[in-house]
């Protein structure tokens, strides 16, 4: 991205502020569709990475589908325009309410417990399932995005399949899909090879299936150094193993990913200004404006994000301790070598694309930052920066007087 787009978004609209190009969002979808070689391919984007509407109707207009975890993520995202057989609801641990309401919206249902395997079974007979199965691989950058393992809470475990296989056939049930997601940042392409191997075999338990969703978790590149996954080698492999699945088996599958972080975390930029720089005696700190309260994965994964100083691209080079305005140790980067950091300089931070703004709170009362979406030079705002309104609009007003006495 431009340095100058980002100090003129900034300029028009303020800091802190998040910033996404939708060309760069654009240019990895269609490289991803273009890398397999398939009869039938479905891209369902996992919409929990960034769920602004601006973000959910350029996906749309790609021609993708969605993955929404929640009930609220479904509204979005009919909101935005998607039809509901094109959302694919694959939730955890929710109540029977909000299942029964997703049902009532008409989306697809992927299902990763054995309970609401049965209740729909009983309840819903004529509804069609997908089941997300727990291969019991582990993979993932982190233990926290790894969530195909063995003690894992998602999905219906592989040594649970005869209690799935009996459900199935006594309760007549419909399963369209199944589905797996090992975890996040997988470089190793050949989990996905291992994890197709598994899933095979469970297809050929169930006649009804049309479509194999095999999740995401691609690895995308956050330092300057990092390796990523190589979409269009793994595209190859993968079109290979799905055609040779489907002609051994006589029937066309759909062959379906759910990528997020991998469509949007490269395109978002985290902008801030610095407050001050505060020399102690062991290093020099850069106070910015914001906190863990608008940018969390740096302190909950211990996530790198490349930092710009994008006011001063020629200045000499110093070593900082890069932190927030939280009243709690809020490090964002520590000794981190930066071109030299003045009061008011903007910092941009790279790859705030996916799981950030989605994550971000009013913690210490803050009120979260603005959006953009730049297409070609033209920026949009498509979020609203909150203000005192917005985190006091659902207070409740209660007299205490006279509680204490």
């Amino acid at each position: 991205m431009n340095t100058e787009i980002l100090k003129r978004a900034v300029a028009e609209h303020g800091a802190p502020l998040y910033l996404y190009d939708a060309e760069r969002i654009i240019t990895k979808y269609q490289n991803f569709v273009n890398a397999f070689d398939v009869k039938h391919l479905g891209i369902h984007y996992a919409c929990k990475a960034l769920s602004n509407s601006g973000v959910l109707k350029l996906f749309k207009e790609l021609g993708s589908g969605l993955d929404c975890v929640s009930i609220n993520e479904i509204k979005l995202g009919l909101a935005a325009g998607f039809e509901p057989n094109k959302i694919l609801f694959t939730p955890n641990n929710v109540s029977v309410a909000e299942y029964e309401e997703a049902i009532t919206l008409g989306v697809r249902l992927n299902v990763d417990n054995l309970t609401f395997l049965e209740y729909i079974g009983i309840n819903h007979p004529n509804v069609p399932v997908c089941i997300r199965i727990n291969p019991h691989i582990m993979a993932g950058g982190n233990h926290n995005i790894s969530v195909g393992h063995i003690d894992s809470k998602f999905g219906i475990s592989i040594h649970q399949m005869p209690m799935t296989r009996r459900l199935v056939k006594k309760l007549n049930i419909n399963v369209e899909g199944i589905h797996v997601h090992t975890g996040s940042d997988i470089l190793d392409s050949g989990v996905f090879v291992r994890t197709a191997d598994i899933i095979y075999d469970i297809v050929q338990d169930f006649d009804t299936v049309k479509f194999i969703d095999f999740g995401s978790g691609f690895k995308v590149k956050y330092h300057p150094t990092d390796l990523d996954t190589d979409i269009v080698k793994f595209g190859k492999l993968f079109s290979k193993s799905f055609n040779d699945f489907c002609k051994k088996m006589g029937k066309d599958y759909t062959l379906r990913f759910e990528p997020g972080k991998y469509m949007t975390s490269e395109a978002g930029y985290f902008l801030t200004k610095v407050n001050l720089i505060k020399h102690t005696t062991s290093c020099v700190f850069v106070g910015v404006d914001s906190g863990f309260n608008h940018l969390i994965r740096p302190m909950f994964y211990d996530s790198y994000h490349h930092i710009e100083n994008i006011s001063n691209p020629d200045g000499d080079k110093n070593i900082y301790n890069v932190v927030g305005y939280i009243c709690e140790s809020d490090t964002f980067a520590t000794d981190r070598i930066l071109n030299e950091v003045r009061k008011d300089d903007i910092l941009s931070f790279h790859n705030a694309g996916a799981y950030c703004f989605t994550m971000a709170s009013n913690y210490n009362s803050r009120v979260r930052p603005a959006e953009v979406l730049v297409n070609k030079g033209e920026i949009h705002l498509i979020r609203k920066r909150e203000t005192m309104d917005d985190l006091t609009r659902n207070l409740v007003d209660v007299d205490v007087t006279g509680w204490t006495k």
